[in-house]
């Protein structure tokens, strides 16, 4: 092994480093390298692209939002389907919620975190004390949060600096949020290429509407194969929206039938994972009380 721009050989007292972009070339020295760079520079953001592509294009797990902390069943993008509690910060699912109110009013309990137990703030002002409790101890999710209710007040700023701190906390729906102010100009200038690294970096984490706007900006872009495959992922977790812009592509002969039918049944097993019993009649109980309203 050499060096990519003197040509000395590692040895004992020659610590070779590679390249940490392209991974292509190893170095003896800084200053070797950065002598390099005007022949290296091509190839190097040439074979950077294709690695970060990679990891781009692989197809997610599961979406971002993960699995109810109760019944262990993947959760929907409908926020109508989930709660967020204040006391811990965990995202359950209607079903779990539903089973755990019918519990309490049949055996006349106090009324309780179904996760925690820790016992349901009564008031609004307990609720935003117990989040700010989350957001001191580096919750991502309360941060996140904390960011959206500034943001609700037109304080950009305020919630720019939440956000950030979110997404370095490893809170996807944050990554999301900055894309969105950086596309929109919120509390940040316009820029384009930060706004591209968000939605990457969420669409990576399995965030379904970040990598459908990632598709419409490579279709705006002329990029249709690129588009198609943002669309697939997105469509694989149960995406509706990319399913539908994916129907576009298969009838434009951007996609092919096999690969179009495999994300229709890939779609539907998505969403049928987030089906149960109970959240069928979570769902059902509070139709009946929008009803009454």
């Amino acid at each position: 092994m050499f060096c990519a721009s003197c040509g000395a050989a590692e040895a004992d007292h020659i610590k070779l480093k590679k390249c940490t972009a392209c991974y292509l070339v190893q170095y003896c020295s800084v200053k070797c390298q950065k002598g390099h760079r005007p022949k290296h520079k091509r190839a190097c953001k040439k074979r950077a692209a294709e690695l970060r592509d990679e990891i781009l294009f692989k197809q997610p797990e599961s979406s971002h939002e993960g699995d109810c902390p109760i019944c262990c069943l993947p959760l929907s993008f409908d926020p109508k389907k989930s709660i967020l509690t204040p006391c811990c910060s965990k995202f359950v699912c209607l079903g779990c919620e539903y089973a755990n109110q019918l519990r309490e009013m049949e055996e006349k309990l106090e009324k309780k975190c179904p996760f925690c137990r820790l016992p349901t703030p009564k008031l609004q002002e307990e609720a935003d004390k117990s989040n700010m409790k989350r957001v001191e101890a580096n919750d991502p999710v309360a941060t996140r949060l904390m960011g959206f209710k500034r943001q609700e007040k037109e304080d950009n700023d305020g919630a720019f600096e939440y956000y950030t701190k979110a997404a370095g906390l490893g809170n996807v729906d944050a990554h999301f949020d900055l894309a969105l102010m950086y596309h929109e100009g919120k509390g940040v200038g316009k820029d384009k290429k930060k706004m591209w690294h968000h939605l990457e970096e969420a669409a990576i984490c399995g965030h379904p509407k970040a990598r459908h706007n990632l598709g419409c900006f490579e279709e705006e872009n002329g990029r249709n194969d690129r588009a198609a495959k943002h669309y697939i992922i997105a469509a694989n977790l149960g995406h509706e929206g990319s399913l539908q812009a994916l129907k576009d592509c298969y009838r434009e002969g951007y996609v092919s039938k096999d690969d179009f039918a495999a994300a229709l049944r890939a779609h539907q097993a998505a969403v049928d994972a987030t089906k149960s019993p109970h959240r069928e009649a979570a769902e059902l109980a509070l139709e009946e009380l929008e009803k009454i309203k």
